[in-house]
């Protein structure tokens, strides 16, 4: 692949049009041709609308404005991006630490499924956001303009149902909750279809690691600090992992070796960002590549974030953002090797 590019866009409107500029912004690229491959023709889009008109009903209002701006029926918009009855995922990896101070991650996967796109968003309807998407409508991770972040790690596929994906439960938890004690109550409240961890901090101090399945919801806190990886820790949800999570507990090992109270929010973002570094994989062929690495320190209101291999990190004071002060960076530029993919 060589060069690897990520897009920055900044939207601040109704959600119908911020909907459609998104549309937009996306019509005619390839990785349009993908989504449609790998999701239903058709949904229950009645159910979904139930579901989102309960939990998050500019959603739908988005959901509008991207049909239109990609120039397709609201029925097949529904089917491509709701997150609603998506067949199931392939296994993806993510690793995440929080402390009182920061959220630190990384995203694992292959660019062939990523949408290169991180959106500072600011609907009139929702919270201002600002994070990675994943089908258009959903967030791998992001955080808010109260000081929330959330991010997305798989678990399993395991009791897989009809219901909303994790992506779009991480977008629903940013653009409605202010605390985690609230995005917890949200996330036993949404009809989860697959087996995830959703980890989550607050500019208060508060951080959990959400432990969600079809059928139960677990929320596992921590004191100093907490690892979030891709294997459920709490005793009942743990027969619902994959066979073999060895290289999951590798990793969580790993970050319980950090003395992370004593790091930085500069220097622990640094670790996850080193290709050197045991947080960093290159293995994308098999859908276990790093793509990105994002941040946040709740004091500064900061976000620290990069993609592979990049020489440049984009550093954002979110408030400035909120207040209406755009970034003058459209794209990130990054490097995955062609023996890597």
């Amino acid at each position: 692949m060589g060069s690897f590019t990520v897009d920055v866009l900044q939207v601040r409107n109704s959600s119908y049009q911020i909907g459609r500029d998104l549309g937009e912004f996306y019509r005619n690229r390839p990785i349009l041709n993908t989504y449609d491959s790998i999701t239903k023709s058709a949904i229950d889009e009645e159910s979904m609308k139930s579901v989102y008109t309960a939990l998050a009903p500019h959603l739908l209002e988005e959901l509008k404005g991207i049909a239109d701006g990609l120039n397709i029926s609201f029925r097949k918009a529904a089917a491509m991006f709701s997150g609603y009855d998506v067949p199931k995922t392939k296994e993806m990896g993510c690793s995440a630490i929080l402390t009182k101070e920061y959220y630190v991650r990384n995203y694992d996967f292959s660019s062939e499924f990523y949408d290169r796109l991180f959106t500072l968003s600011q609907p009139k309807e929702a919270l201002a956001t600002a994070g990675y998407n994943l089908l258009l409508l959903g967030r791998h991770d992001g955080v808010n303009q109260e000081g929330l972040v959330a991010g997305l790690h798989f678990v399993s596929n395991q009791s897989y149902t009809k219901g909303i994906s994790a992506w779009v439960a991480v977008r629903m938890v940013l653009d409605t909750c202010s605390t985690v004690d609230e995005a917890t109550q949200l996330l036993k409240e949404i009809p989860h279809a697959a087996c995830y961890n959703i980890s989550i901090g607050d500019r208060f101090g508060d951080f959990a690691e959400v432990e969600i399945s079809p059928d139960s919801v677990m929320v596992r806190r921590g004191e100093k600090m907490l690892s979030c990886v891709n294997h459920f820790q709490e005793q009942t949800m743990r027969r619902k992992n994959r066979d073999i999570i060895t290289g999951s507990v590798q990793r969580d090992v790993f970050l319980h070796g950090l003395e992370a109270d004593l790091m930085t929010h500069e220097a622990m973002f640094n670790l996850f960002k080193d290709p050197t570094s045991p947080l960093f994989f290159i293995d994308y062929q098999n859908l276990f590549g790093t793509l990105h690495t994002f941040s946040y320190s709740y004091k500064k209101a900061k976000i620290l974030t990069t993609i592979a291999k990049s020489e440049g990190v984009l550093e954002i004071d979110l408030k400035e953002w909120v207040k209406g002060v755009n970034l003058d960076v459209q794209k990130m530029n990054g490097f995955i090797e062609a023996d890597e993919i």
